[in-house]
């Protein structure tokens, strides 16, 4: 049985990432923050499938919590197969970069690439035995580009970082049968996070090029299909998905 890590993995996008991979015969190692009725809730509705699942409380900007996830997840399963990083502070005030704290830029930084980089350095050697991995990061739409996001410095510098460290990564492990992918999730808002594409096509979205809004399922079946044995082709791709959206040019 394949296992999956995902960090922020109980409510958002993160948790419909958690459902689709419960669904199709994964066990799944879930870290959370905070939120605690998330996790009740998710244990409410997988009952069924405790035996598959796990959560482990810890914040994704502190090194010691990540180790411990890693160790937890290989302890109780034996194995890690998708590291999926799903976790990304974001500071939601608009404001320039000169009006940012130390503690802002530092909180994007660690929390967005530095987590990055400490779990992949846990999970590697257990993925490098196995021969077999599949890491997956998150940016924002263009981030292989490198575009300038107004009000948005620190996160975006730290998305464009990861964006090369996932294809160093794609490069240095694929003789390990291990991939590395990136997805750009599109403008997914509110309670879109956790719908489904069916919900979404009940309400029309003009901003959208599509017509609807991205959902958490949109999101969710991608990393299914990156995290498939038979994708190993596709490995150092950054892969938008936002309905034809430009999230970045919407404010000048």
């Amino acid at each position: 049985m394949r296992h999956a890590l995902i960090t922020a993995g109980a409510k958002g996008l993160g948790r419909k990432v958690t459902e689709r991979l419960l669904e199709e015969g994964y066990s799944v190692t879930v870290n959370y923050r905070s939120d605690e009725l998330a996790v009740q809730s998710l244990k409410e509705k997988y009952a069924h499938l405790s035996e598959r699942l796990q959560f482990v409380k810890g914040d994704v900007t502190k090194k010691e919590d990540l180790h411990a996830l890693v160790d937890q997840a290989f302890e109780r399963f034996g194995r890690i197969d998708c590291l999926i990083n799903n976790a990304g502070p974001y500071i939601f005030e608009r404001k320039k970069l000169a009006d940012y704290t130390e503690d802002e830029w530092y909180e994007m930084i660690e929390g967005n690439l530095s987590a990055v980089f400490h779990l992949f350095k846990k999970t590697i050697p257990i993925m490098r035995e196995q021969r077999f991995g599949r890491i997956i990061t998150y940016g924002f739409q263009g981030a292989a580009s490198a575009p300038g996001w107004l009000h948005r410095a620190a996160f975006s510098a730290a998305k464009v970082g990861l964006v090369s460290l996932t294809k160093t990564i794609a490069v240095e492990e694929a003789e390990y049968g291990i991939t590395a992918n990136m997805i750009c999730p599109g403008n997914i808002l509110g309670e879109m996070k956790e719908a489904t594409i069916a919900e979404s096509r009940k309400k029309r979205d003009e901003m959208t090029p599509i017509g609807r809004s991205g959902t958490g399922e949109d999101i969710a079946r991608v990393i299914a299909f990156l995290c498939d044995e038979n994708s190993d082709m596709i490995t150092g791709s950054v892969i938008d998905i936002t309905g034809g959206l430009d999230v970045i040019h919407r404010y000048r």
